[in-house]
């Protein structure tokens, strides 16, 4: 299906490696032209040559920090103020943390890192978004956001505050063919996901392979997911059919997650 896309221009974050990666590369294949972002240059570049030489589209890579004023400042000037397609991606890795030790510089960092610099990339270009009637914003969350699981108190405040933000502001920009939308992956075979399964392996005083087999076997889909899979959806909720799905929390998760709604 052709997504009606092609010649729009998207800023991708995180888009070095893994779901932000994979999320650029489904994009391009529509012909999009991309501002991509990621805080190491050397991989960043890489990926922005792999994708010019095999969708022969322009490819813009802007090394950054996207949680900063500076960072957002430097991609939003590479996108030129008419960016159609914006997927926020903090790219941030996790690890728990029990309430009782969650500082109150802990609490601010996630909710700058995972609500404020993600709000601020949305009002920076959904005013032009809405005056050219045509704009589509997919926020990166994790599956666990319909589920909180414990020691990841400052994670889901960050994530439900964003999506709270995003389900009142909606309802502005929908009429002018602006949709805001946010995926929650679950597992997927990146290297974020394989860092922390070793992580965890350590603590746990077990082996990786042990700690794979139990979070698959948890898994009724049976595996872990190729990022391709997340890549794919996102773009669809990009596309030109995608206009009547607005302020929508997606679980992509392989089935983990068990409840209607």
């Amino acid at each position: 299906m052709d997504l009606g896309i092609k010649g729009r221009k998207a800023i991708v974050m995180a888009a070095s490696r893994g779901l932000g990666l994979a999320t650029a590369r489904a994009l391009a294949l529509e012909g999009v032209d991309l501002v991509i972002n990621a805080r190491t240059a050397a991989p960043l570049e890489a990926a922005a040559e792999a994708l010019r030489a095999e969708f022969g589209v322009k490819v813009t890579p802007i090394a950054a920090d996207f949680t900063s004023a500076e960072g957002r400042a430097a991609i939003l000037a590479a996108a030129g103020g008419e960016a159609d397609i914006l997927v926020n991606n903090p790219g941030v890795r996790q690890t728990p943390t029990p309430y009782d030790q969650i500082t109150a510089d802990d609490w601010r960092r996630w909710l700058e890192d995972h609500f404020l610099s993600s709000i601020e990339m949305i009002q920076a270009v959904a005013p032009g978004m809405a005056t050219r009637k045509f704009g589509r914003i997919v926020n990166m969350s994790v599956s666990f956001i319909k589920f909180p699981q414990v020691g990841f108190a400052h994670s889901h405040a960050a994530r439900l505050a964003l999506s709270g933000a995003v389900a009142a502001m909606v309802r502005e920009l929908l009429p002018h063919n602006v949709t805001i939308n946010t995926v929650c992956p679950g597992l997927f075979d990146t290297d974020a996901l394989q860092t922390n399964l070793h992580a965890h392996a350590a603590r746990g005083n077990t082996t990786y392979e042990a700690i794979v087999a139990d979070r698959i076997k948890g898994c009724p889909a049976g595996r872990f997911a190729d990022p391709s899979e997340c890549g794919d959806l996102i773009a669809f909720l990009c596309s030109a059919q995608s206009g009547f799905m607005s302020g929508q929390n997606i679980v992509n998760d392989g089935g983990v997650y068990q409840g209607l709604f």
